[in-house]
């Protein structure tokens, strides 16, 4: 069994592994010639005082090295560990050196992959959630149908169709998730009248739900606003904000749809009359299956206590980003407003909303 040597780090404080190893170099050596003159001094022959500065040399040079490389047995346990998933594991990193600087790294993406591994789990709760849901009901609903405990009448296919339509957008959530991780779509560019197509989609999430008795204003100024964008993708971003919207808005609420122009852009304002979004997690809503606090008032795509998997305003900000616009939380006297800044006009089309030229060739987007 080999001896346990103590992990000293007196090196820590050079910023170079060159620079440390010439110390090390320069301290055995400097320790060999000391111990020879003294072995000298005191009248010890070669055969006694060179065998000594060999042993106290050697071992000077392994408690040295020994916190030189200290780090790199660190990571490479943790990383065993990690193939274990054990994501739990840290690097000491107190060395300034390249070694420290790759036990910082290694820091990073253990967090990194901590993180992602939590994320994972916690998708694959979420959409198992939101499928057998939908899924149980759909049975019960069709089983009674089959069973003769229930009549096959409009208002039982309605519930029917409606918890198929609820899968059918979970599905769409991550194929579009699927899009996200592959990379940036092409864009199809067109003129859209932003009146008319507020209107169309608010005409639509209305029929989808009803239950809540909810009331849609929208307001657009000037009324001949239009904007150059996919009218696909934006569709995604109008539609995801609405559902985001109704789901946290109370029964008999109002949902709030603006657009009016702002320099070189158009700004799409979509409220509600919900609990709104706590200032903390304004900006962490946006990624990847997160989800708001529900003691924050959590809302749109966050899930909060509501249910949602955490994608959709991930895919709104992916569309628009594709658009070159952002979006964002904006401050609002009552509920939650998502505010959407698009370019009123993107580069590379022309007048008549024909393409000069895609905005990505290099990927190809099938339309769902």
């Amino acid at each position: 069994m080999r001896p346990h040597l103590p992990d000293v780090r007196p090196l820590d404080s050079f910023r170079s592994l060159k620079i440390k190893l010439g110390v090390l170099v320069a301290a055995t050596v400097t320790l060999a010639v000391l111990i020879t003159w003294i072995g000298l001094r005191n009248q010890l022959g070669p055969s006694r005082t060179f065998p000594l500065a060999i042993v106290l040399s050697l071992l000077l040079t392994q408690l040295l090295a020994r916190g030189m490389t200290s780090p790199l047995r660190e990571m490479t346990a943790a990383a065993q560990a990690m193939a274990d998933g054990d994501y739990s594991r840290r690097v000491r990193a107190t060395s300034r050196d390249e070694v420290g600087q790759l036990a910082v790294a290694f820091n990073v993406m253990a967090q990194d992959l901590a993180t992602s591994d939590q994320l994972r789990r916690e998708l694959i709760a979420n959409v198992s959630h939101e499928l057998r849901t939908p899924i149980a009901a759909l049975q019960a609903q069709l089983e009674n149908v089959v069973d003769g405990v229930t009549r096959p009448t409009p208002a039982t296919m309605e519930m029917a169709l409606a918890q198929t339509e609820r899968l059918t957008r979970l599905v769409t959530y991550l194929l579009d998730l699927s899009r996200i991780e592959a990379g940036a779509a092409a864009l199809n560019i067109a003129q859209i009248d932003v009146g008319d197509f507020l209107e169309e989609n608010a005409e639509a999430v209305a029929m989808v739900d009803a239950a809540k008795g909810l009331r849609y204003l929208v307001d657009v100024a000037p009324e001949d606003l239009v904007l150059e964008a996919d009218r696909e993708r934006l569709h995604q971003v109008v539609v995801n904000l609405l559902q985001n919207a109704i789901r946290h808005s109370p029964a008999g609420g109002e949902i709030r749809l603006e657009a009016y122009p702002v320099d070189d852009d158009v700004v799409i304002e979509i409220g509600d009359d919900g609990p709104g979004i706590a200032a903390a997690d304004r900006e962490r809503i946006f990624e990847r299956f997160a989800r708001a606090s529900a003691t924050g008032g959590g809302h749109a795509g966050s899930g909060g206590t509501t249910g949602g998997t955490g994608i959709g305003l991930a895919i709104v900000r992916w569309a628009v980003d594709l658009h070159g616009g952002r979006v964002e939380v904006a401050d609002s006297p009552r509920g939650a407003t998502m505010r959407v800044t698009l370019p009123a006009r993107v580069a590379g089309v022309a007048g008549d909303g024909e393409e000069e030229e895609p905005v990505d060739p290099t990927v190809s987007d099938d339309a769902r």
